[in-house]
């Protein structure tokens, strides 16, 4: 892999992984549209990059979430805070444990399909336009129930699908809760912190360190705060409907291409 392929994949993780797009099916699908190598474990890495953007944006909510968990249970002080982090806690042990099991069996070899990452980019694209317009708005962030953030945690294991997306399903979840959008965002991005965390630790033996490496990882970071600031902005008062629309483009270009070739 080159400077260049490292770049484009690093703007392009950090857009989709950010945005309920799905960043592991772009991932699987610009290489191949473009003939490239497959990039392995660097999927992992630029995932890093974008955990990185999501910890920088989102550090004063950490460090009150593990200051709240840990007066939680120590000094027995309850607060929104300690209550939020215990409920992420929980979250990430059943989709962490269903997802790494799915993705391990099967997930290397969905990435290489590049028909069944169009259907689920089109499938998850008319699901998330149908639950976000139907779903009303109840539940603010700091209002969450346990209810709500465990299954909305469950849910993630469906993102060892390409295509689907871990944001995608997780905020399509807590739309259909009736959790508001910029509150299902913010849900979504702490959620994905400790489950990313672990997954480039796991892959930290089969990383490549080079400067394509580090170059992708940077620019995944620079892009993914951007993109974060954007949508928390965007969802104050915009829909999930240019994401879906653009979900069911994507898919039905990669369906033409996919035809072409054959």
């Amino acid at each position: 892999m080159n400077i260049f392929q490292a770049i484009i994949l690093g703007a392009v993780q950090g857009l989709t992984e950010l945005l309920p797009i799905s960043s592991s099916g772009h991932l699987a699908l610009i290489p191949w549209i473009f003939k490239w190598p497959e990039i392995g474990s660097f999927d992992v890495a630029l995932h890093f990059g974008t955990l990185l953007a999501i910890v920088i944006y989102f550090f004063k909510d950490w460090i009150n979430l593990i200051k709240g968990g840990y007066n939680q249970v120590v000094k027995k002080k309850k607060s929104t805070e300690g209550k939020m982090f215990w409920y992420i806690v929980i979250a990430t042990i059943p989709g962490g444990i269903i997802g790494y099991i799915l993705d391990k069996l099967v997930g290397e070899r969905l990435a290489q399909m590049p028909l069944l990452i169009a259907f689920a980019l089109i499938i998850m694209g008319i699901i998330l336009y149908i639950v976000d317009k139907k779903s009303k708005a109840n539940t603010e962030y700091e209002q969450m129930t346990f209810k709500q953030t465990f299954l909305i945690g469950v849910s993630q294991a469906l993102a060892f699908i390409p295509g689907v997306s871990r944001s995608g399903i997780t905020m399509t979840t807590g739309r259909a809760l009736g959790v508001s959008r910029e509150g299902a965002a913010r849900y979504t991005f702490l959620l994905s912190t400790p489950i990313v965390f672990a997954a480039t630790v796991f892959k930290i033996k089969d990383f490549v360190f080079s400067v394509p490496f580090f170059v992708g990882i940077f620019v995944s970071f620079i892009v993914g705060l951007f993109v974060i600031k954007f949508l928390m902005n965007y969802l104050k008062k915009g829909s999930f409907k240019i994401f879906a629309i653009y979900r069911i483009i994507i898919g039905l270009i990669v369906i033409g291409i996919y035809i072409s070739r054959i």
